[in-house]
């Protein structure tokens, strides 16, 4: 029966099998010292000169291969004991070895933290990477948040559901991903930037309290600490109000914060409150960094900013936008309130939006939503969108909204970017299992790639040259 390294203290005496990695391989005169490494840490293996035919075979492993080892648990020898491994207090006397598979010599070394080695090789070989220490820590560290995120929430009657990866292509701020239907040829799906839409239908249908651990994709051009795809921690409410919803992201991040990062410390609880006018006047950001001590990797400075405009103007389009998103609700009693107040001054029109921010970086956003369908129509018509483009890409949510929707609300949190923050990684790549190069390539599956033209023709498309 397989023991894992950390458990190796408990068979003292014993004979024990491991199985994992040759870590690292060191000759001491006649004595060869293996470490063994499996997902539990690491042990030290002793092949002694006396057992011949084992000690050859010893002396051909080199780093990486696989292994299983039997030996005896015993306590190493005083003034050897390593007390930065687990299992350290003891060794392991090897009475056989097999060697699964072999390994060639790797393209980069992975004894040390990788931060020196050129990323695009790092991508490359992603899985010989993600060995590192510290990157395993990153993905498990990241197991054990989206555990605790679907605790703390399904313990407040939260239910997590899973909504559709292939819907429809709507304007919501940034490009879609499309995807060709083979079945109704020249029609496509989208991939989803957000939930947005189906977490407020799941609001119509009754759900009242959802979130999910929700992919996302956005076709951005490459823009620093970006990633085709992307994950967030969705959330909506049924009959919120803003100050349920602020308080109940605060409380997930502080408990987040008590039970896995303990060595951490946030500088203010509860945490403090800016208007977006505030924030742009005192620290020219609406993300601002509240440290007190910018070198100390475990300060966290959370701060809420919320009273945004409704609206801004994009001068290349010559129209008003939505600050957030078109479903944000503007600060208005109806239809017709927001009309007049539209036409007086569009750029005075709050916003019920409200951002977290951490450590100079956005980690959360959300609205109070637009639940009356008068006013979510004129909102995208103020836009500049013509009525039947709105009926065309919106209709079903225009339509579900004359069946009853209650008021809702919610709030999305970038799970890469908070994880880079907790882990003191220097951008949201280390915390990802397979990642994206800054300009949208996997550089290990070698993706996007080219496709055969059957599988165009089956697609209905036909690849223009530039």
């Amino acid at each position: 029966m397989r023991i894992l390294t950390k458990d190796i203290g408990k068979y003292e005496g014993k004979e024990i099998e491991l199985l994992g990695w040759v870590d690292v391989r060191r000759d001491h005169g006649k004595l060869i010292f293996i470490d063994l490494r499996d997902r539990t840490g690491i042990a030290q293996v002793v092949f002694l000169p006396n057992n011949k035919e084992l000690h050859e075979v010893a002396d051909t492993l080199r780093s990486e291969w696989v292994v299983s080892i039997k030996g005896t648990v015993a306590k190493r020898p005083k003034g050897m004991i390593n007390e930065k491994i687990l299992s350290g207090q003891y060794e392991i006397a090897a009475t056989g070895l097999e060697v699964i598979t072999q390994a060639k010599t790797p393209p980069f070394d992975l004894q040390n933290d990788g931060k020196d080695i050129g990323e695009d090789v790092r991508l490359k070989y992603r899985y010989l990477d993600l060995r590192r220490p510290r990157l395993q820590k990153n993905i498990r560290m990241r197991a054990k948040v989206n555990q605790f995120i679907r605790e703390f929430l399904s313990a407040q009657d939260f239910v997590e559901v899973e909504t559709p990866i292939i819907s429809k292509s709507t304007p919501e701020g940034a490009r879609d991903y499309l995807v060709p239907s083979r079945v109704h040829s020249g029609k496509f799906y989208a991939l989803p930037q957000s939930p947005q839409q189906y977490k407020q239908l799941l609001m119509v249908a009754g759900m009242e309290r959802y979130f999910q651990i929700a992919r996302c994709f956005r076709d951005e051009d490459t823009r620093g600490d970006r990633q085709p795809e992307f994950t967030q921690l969705d959330i909506e409410l049924s009959f919120p109000t803003q100050e349920e919803i602020l308080s109940l992201i605060e409380s997930l991040f502080i408990n987040l914060v008590k039970v896995l990062y303990p060595e951490k410390r946030i500088t203010q609880t509860p945490f403090p409150r800016l208007s977006y006018k505030e924030a742009m006047e005192k620290y020219n950001s609406d993300k601002p960094d509240l440290r007190k001590d910018k070198n100390d990797p475990n300060e966290l400075a959370f701060v809420f900013v919320v009273d945004f405009p409704a609206f801004e103007w994009k001068e290349s389009e010559k129209r008003w936008d939505a600050t957030h998103h078109p479903f944000t609700k503007p600060n208005v009693l109806n239809a017709e309130d927001f009309k007049k107040k539209f036409k007086e001054d569009a750029g005075a029109i709050f916003a019920e939006q409200y951002d977290l921010a951490l450590n100079g970086f956005e980690i959360a956003g959300g609205s109070i939503r637009i639940h009356d369908s008068a006013l979510l129509q004129s909102v995208f018509e103020a836009m500049g969108n013509k009525t039947e483009d709105v009926i065309a890409k919106f209709g079903h949510m225009l339509e579900a909204f004359q069946y009853g929707v209650p008021p809702h609300g919610g709030i999305a949190s970038g799970l890469d970017r908070v994880m880079a923050i907790l882990e003191n990684e220097p951008n949201i790549r280390e915390v990802i299992a397979f990642p994206k190069t800054g300009d949208g390539r996997d550089l290990m599956m070698d993706a996007p790639s080219d496709v055969t033209d059957d599988q165009l023709r089956e697609l209905h498309i036909k690849v223009r040259e530039k």
